[in-house]
């Protein structure tokens, strides 16, 4: 796939060397014909990512490596690069190799990050991509300030500063968090790239491994990230904002500022179009949402399943029926942070009701929507000068349902969906601009030609016919030589090969005139040409590079009209993905049955017949057990905390697992899978739910769990809602029981929070006599050796563990099945011992930390 390239004298590695200092880091992509080449170690490197052979035009240990691919094949190669987390200059020749003698110049007119990347291809429709700036600011350290600064005399408290930017949508936020909560935060945001000080780029990778993140990381100089000047730069380079104005407190927000600086910085070097398209720097502060950790995120599957990372089978893929990309990504932001303010959820619970309530307005919304594409990372394009005229027309079809979209909700009563009619701009201007500008069907690219529409410019169209050979031209001309000859056979024609050329029988071609020049024989004719005619052939082939390059002046017009609109196409893009996502909800809600819930700021969770989501869509219809759920502050209304029990595979996950989710659901502002379902705002969310170990930082199943169960137990406030499953297995019997109650009855004198803990430690059934404890347990049935799972929930605990039913389930073999049967009515019948500890003491029925049994041993768990 590489062909043979020109000597590379030494002024154009002179350009390459050029690239490559303008570029730190970056695979540089130059231009040289029809190919993209790469040098010494960018070639090696790339050979790799991209499968290309390595070859030099020298041979020996100094050859210079080269590597290249063929100009058309950038785009695909560009997603390869960028998967890889890499860096990219295009290098492109600026000077026209037609009219150019000897050395093109060449310069980076483009620079693609795994951050900063906002064409199609290089992103996930559904999914935002971020761009991170951080400071991890340790304990007691002084602030950071400028290498030309003294440090400040005072520390600064514990902090770290935090920016990300979604390029392609413009959101800018910066945040100041504890040092331990950065991991997390970083998690949420799952960012493409991450920038740091050049000092902290190892601190900074660790962060990210430990977080399990895999995104690219980019050191840049420390003057970018220094506290101390990092707010007043950004102010200027915002155009002089109030950062006060915004809701910052400079002197709080500092580290954060600086990190939104350096964020600033990173696209002035890389992308300085995306900095005008930043809508407005606004403060992320915690308390706003609902907060839910990475690990809850995980284990309810809220947006990606756990197995294979995709969207179908998670809670996102359940309720996506948008119909933009703009919207599946609204509703990914809404599901991973809900809200926690009544008001605004009963208003986006009026627009979904309003909505499942009539169905045919839903419908003409939904079809209204579907095909308008990604307004969103449409208008990033055009803001950064890369749309092509394919994107200018699907923002003329987008502008175009805009007067369609507003007289379907100008009937709905007042709510959310009456703000989204009077706030959406029906963009007349816009939409009037690219119809007139732009045919139907245009290409993706100028360079493909054909895309303005005939008779919007006299200047293109006269250039259009003359470029076409001109047929009146043609027509005119070969009607004077027939009446000037009298050749009766003659006719002008044209083709790519030998241009213009006047045709003649042969049988009357000794008849020709005398200023007519041969230039080709063919079968049954002789072909001339005439002064006049080559004369029209160069104004032809002329034409057809002057019709190019006037449709490349038009449609950058176009775009700069445009790019000026954006905040007003974004302000669009916003307001449609939000009718999309309400829409979505709707339908999900219409076909499933879901209902409204009751939105409270009392601390209950009441569901009746609650299904689990994503079951109730992959199970065939009627086969789902619908069970009831309730959870109280006060005793005297019902327990705050339900101890689960059952056997495996009997439902207790499930059942945990869908009053999380329906809490989600009704949060985010979507009806829940349930009959009737009333809900207390849940200001903090934590699951903690299956094993896994964690090998390459050496932590085990257990360890991981304790650490997961340690951040419920210091995080959770009693306005959380808390769902554990299995704590204690791991380690000895005895040690899991000690710490599976003491974790219980914590959760129920310490916190008080609503809690949900499924458990085969049955012994625990005996903490009902707590006040806000109450037992519940799912039902199985006996029938000789078999069991039937019967997937309700009841009142009351199980009494038995059915462990060894389940293993015979899996396929354990009999003989095994049969001696753990004799074992189990061994132990059950003579319980062994506890192992005795180092240090013997004496306990009384008096010992306030003896376990709930008393002083009798506990039996062993089966």
């Amino acid at each position: 796939m590489f062909a043979t390239f020109p000597a590379m004298a030494t002024p154009m590695m002179q350009q390459f060397e050029a690239a490559k200092a303008r570029c730190p880091g970056a695979l540089v992509l130059f231009r040289m014909g029809d190919f993209y080449v790469l040098f010494g170690d960018d070639a090696r490197e790339a050979a790799e990512l991209l499968d290309l052979t390595v070859t030099s035009r020298e041979k020996g240990p100094d050859a210079m490596p080269m590597a290249g691919f063929p100009h058309h094949q950038l785009d695909p190669q560009l997603v390869k690069l960028v998967a890889a987390g890499r860096r990219v200059a295009i290098c492109e020749q600026i000077d026209d190799p037609k009219t150019t003698k000897g050395l093109l110049r060449r310069e980076v007119t483009r620079i693609v990050t795994p951050g900063i990347a906002a064409d199609e291809s290089l992103l996930d429709p559904t999914r935002s991509n971020f761009l991170v700036a951080v400071i991890p600011v340790e304990t007691g350290q002084e602030p950071r300030a400028s290498p030309a600064s003294p440090s400040s005399d005072s520390p600064q408290a514990a902090a770290a500063g935090i920016a990300w930017i979604d390029v392609a949508g413009g959101r800018f936020q910066a945040a100041v968090l504890p040092p331990a909560d950065l991991a997390e935060h970083l998690q949420r945001l799952d960012p493409a790239e991450c920038l740091c000080d050049e000092r902290d780029h190892e601190t900074v990778s660790q962060l990210l491994r430990s977080a399990g993140l895999h995104a690219a990381v980019t050191a840049r100089p420390s003057w970018w990230f220094a506290t101390d000047r990092g707010p007043e730069e950004l102010s200027r380079k915002l155009g002089g904002v109030s950062l006060e104005g915004l809701g910052f407190e400079p002197a709080h927000d500092a580290a954060g500022l600086a990190a939104a600086h350096a964020v600033i910085s990173y696209l002035a070097e890389t992308e300085p179009a995306a900095i005008g398209r930043i809508g407005q720097l606004k403060p992320w502060r915690s308390g706003h949402a609902m907060e839910i950790d990475e690990a809850t995120r995980r284990t309810l599957e809220l947006v990606r399943t756990v197995s294979e990372g995709r969207r179908a089978g998670s809670l996102a893929g359940v309720l996506d029926r948008t119909k933009t990309p703009m919207g599946a990504r609204m509703l990914s932001r809404w599901l991973v942070a809900p809200l926690i303010d009544p008001a605004t959820i009963d208003r986006r619970l009026d627009a979904v009701g309003m909505l499942v309530d009539n169905a045919s307005l839903a419908g003409e919304l939904a079809d209204t929507l579907s095909g308008i594409g990604d307004l969103e990372r449409i208008t990033s394009r055009v803001v950064s000068g890369r749309a092509g005229p394919r994107d200018g027309e699907r923002i003329g079809q987008v502008a175009r349902v805009l007067p369609r979209l507003r007289s379907l909700l100008e009937p709905v009563g007042p709510g959310l969906l009456a703000d989204c009619c009077d706030s959406l701009d029906p963009c007349d201007d816009i939409a009037s601009r690219i119809t007139q500008t732009l045919r139907e069907g245009c290409p993706a690219y100028t360079r493909d030609g054909g895309f303005i529409r005939p008779g919007f410019d006299a200047s293109l169209d006269e250039l259009v016919e003359l470029a076409s050979g001109g047929k009146e031209w043609i027509t005119r001309y070969q009607a004077e030589q027939v009446e000037r000859t009298g050749l009766t056979s003659l006719k002008v024609g044209f083709n790519r090969v030998f241009g213009f050329y006047l045709e003649v029988s042969k049988s009357q071609s000794d008849r020709v005139p005398a200023d007519y020049l041969r230039k080709q024989t063919v079968k049954n004719a002789e072909r001339y040409t005439t002064p006049e005619l080559d004369e029209r052939q160069r104004q032809v082939l002329g034409a057809e590079d002057a019709a190019v390059r006037r449709e490349c002046e038009l449609f950058e017009a176009l775009r700069e009209f445009l790019a000026g609109e954006h905040r007003r196409l974004d302000r669009t893009a916003d307001l449609l993905a939000m009718l999309d996502v309400l829409v979505s909800m709707a339908t999900v809600a219409r076909q499933r049955g879901w209902c409204r819930p009751e939105i409270t700021e009392r601390r209950e969770l009441e569901l009746v017949d609650g299904r689990h989501p994503v079951l109730e869509e992959l199970l065939p219809v009627g086969t789902l057990v619908a069970n009831d759920l309730q959870l109280a502050a006060d005793s005297a209304d019902g327990p705050q905390l339900l101890l689960v029990t059952g056997p495996n595979m009997g439902g207790k996950s499930t059942y945990i697992r869908q009053a999380a989710l329906a809490v989600v659901l009704a949060q985010a502002g979507s009806w829940v899978p349930a009959a009737r379902a009333r809900i207390g705002i849940v200001d903090r969310l934590f699951a903690r739910i299956g094993a896994g170990d964690d090998l390459a930082r050496g932590a085990s199943t257990f360890l991981v769990e304790m650490a997961q169960t340690a951040r419920i137990l210091n995080r959770a406030t009693p306005q959380s809602l808390v769902i554990l499953d299995e704590v204690g297995r791991g380690t000895s019997t005895f040690d899991g029981m000690a710490l599976a109650q003491s974790v219980v009855e914590h959760l129920h004198d310490e916190i008080g929070c609503r809690t949900l803990f499924a458990t085969h430690y049955l012994q625990l059934a005996a903490l009902e006599r707590l006040p806000g404890v109450m037992n519940v347990q799912v039902l199985v049935q006996q029938h000789g050796d078999h069991l039937a799972f019967l997937h309700k929930v009841a009142r009351g605990a199980a009494d038995r563990s059915w462990g060894i039913h389940v293993a015979k389930l899996a396929g354990v073999p009999d003989d095994v099945i049969a001696r753990a049967t004799t074992l189990l009515a061994s132990l059950e019948a003579d319980p062994p011992p506890p192992r005795p500890s180092g240090r013997k003491a004496k306990a009384t029925t008096d010992d306030p930390q003896l376990p709930l049994f008393g002083n009798e041993r506990p039996p062993h768990p089966h």
